[in-house]
């Protein structure tokens, strides 16, 4: 079946499929470490790449690679490389893209981690990096430098939700030859396809949103053109950062109510945001799919919905937001996000604890922002929830 000719609830639970002999009307897992040849001479073309035969995990698994194909057909791409994790999809494409010599661009407010590692670790290697407003073509422009090779953003960003323009940015990018990476994770392709704007790459932590239910940890990149893929397939080989067969199988079931569960949670997201901008215990609420949030209309024109991440401020800062955290009760303290159950947390103590605290302001994230990933439960109990709790402060 052409994926490309089916729409994308149909993808979701068609593209990929693979063939098994027993007629399997969901995808096998291939628990396996190693695959047999057929002959000596079979497994020299395996090895030589005359083969379209697997050889080793490691290498490749059917059951990963479905997974692979259905992404990528999901974010209108060539291929998908499954990896172990976020991280390891931000390593690989660091890995395989970066020298020593290079300058990166990014988000300021980029996942916690994929600054740390460059900052901390691959800083030591000779690579540069800047991390500023991406949302501000113009910022882009006075930080590009003669060195820089890659724009890596992250939109919206987490946690700030700042949204930068897609467009725009591979508008520059190509004025100055230079990569772009985009890291979808808070939508979704479901809400957002950055490939289709012409970025080169865009990958997930596929433990969020596309897996769903909080039970693996994975990454995935997709490429827009074969020559990308063919130069980071072989970096995550060799990193050993692939995805195990069993992981790939769990991401494959809870693809297959992504629009179902984001249709859900954004829509309670909604009603939440409206209900936290009216809350007078509330400073700020920072939300897509509300008129306040200042790319609101950039948001309506490259997001297909508003998402179900929020960011809040409580008036009483750092202490008023320990003390709500401390309290809710249907709601769950934890990191992570795009589950089927809420989630709060705190990134300043959190997920961007190890970013300087100068760093983290000039980004954006302050010592009181709240971070909420809203679930799909009734939105009744999560208002009642958040109300309890907003009491207790």
């Amino acid at each position: 079946m052409d994926s490309k000719k089916i729409g994308f609830n149909s993808r979701l639970i068609h593209a990929g499929m693979i063939d098994d002999q027993f007629g399997s009307a969901t995808v096998p897992i291939y628990q396996t470490s190693t695959f047999k040849f057929k002959n000596a001479d079979h497994g020299a073309a395996c090895f030589a790449g005359e083969s379209d035969g697997y050889i080793y995990t490691r290498i490749n698994n059917p059951t990963i690679n479905s997974l692979e194909q259905l992404v990528a057909s999901l974010e209108d791409g060539y291929k998908g490389i499954a990896v172990s994790s976020g991280m390891g999809a931000v390593n690989t494409i660091y890995s395989a893209l970066l020298e020593q010599g290079d300058h990166m661009i990014s988000t300021a407010a980029v996942y916690g981690p994929s600054r740390v590692i460059m900052e901390k670790h691959y800083s030591k290697y000779g690579i540069e990096s800047s991390y500023i407003d991406t949302g501000d073509p113009a910022k882009i422009r006075e930080a590009i430098r003669p060195n820089t090779r890659m724009l890596f953003i992250e939109t919206p960003a987490n946690p700030t939700m700042d949204i930068s323009d897609l467009e725009e940015v591979v508008k520059i990018a190509r004025e100055h030859q230079l990569i772009t990476v985009a890291d979808n994770t808070f939508c979704s392709p479901y809400l957002q396809k950055p490939l289709d704007y012409g970025f080169d790459i865009v990958f997930h932590s596929i433990t969020k949103f596309l897996n769903g239910h909080a039970d693996i940890v994975g990454g995935i990149i997709v490429t827009r053109e074969k020559e990308m893929y063919d130069i980071l397939r072989p970096m995550m080989v060799n990193l050993g950062c692939n995805m195990d067969p069993h992981q790939a199988y769990m991401v494959i079931r809870g693809l297959k109510t992504l629009s179902l569960r984001m249709e859900r949670s954004q829509e309670n997201a909604m009603k939440i945001a409206h209900y936290l901008e009216n809350h007078p215990k509330v400073a700020w609420v920072k939300y897509p799919g509300l008129p306040s949030h200042p790319k609101y209309k950039l948001a309506k024109r490259q997001m297909k919905g508003p998402g179900a991440m929020i960011s809040f401020e409580m008036k009483g800062g750092i202490s008023a937001g320990k003390t709500l955290m401390n309290s809710v009760n249907l709601c769950i303290l934890a990191v992570s996000l795009g589950g089927v159950e809420t989630l709060i947390q705190h990134p300043a103590s959190m997920t961007h604890s190890k970013i300087n605290q100068q760093a983290r302001e000039r980004s954006g994230i302050t010592d009181g922002l709240v971070r909420l990933s809203v679930g799909i439960e009734d939105v009744e109990d999560i208002l009642s929830d958040l109300e309890q709790a907003f009491d207790k402060v």
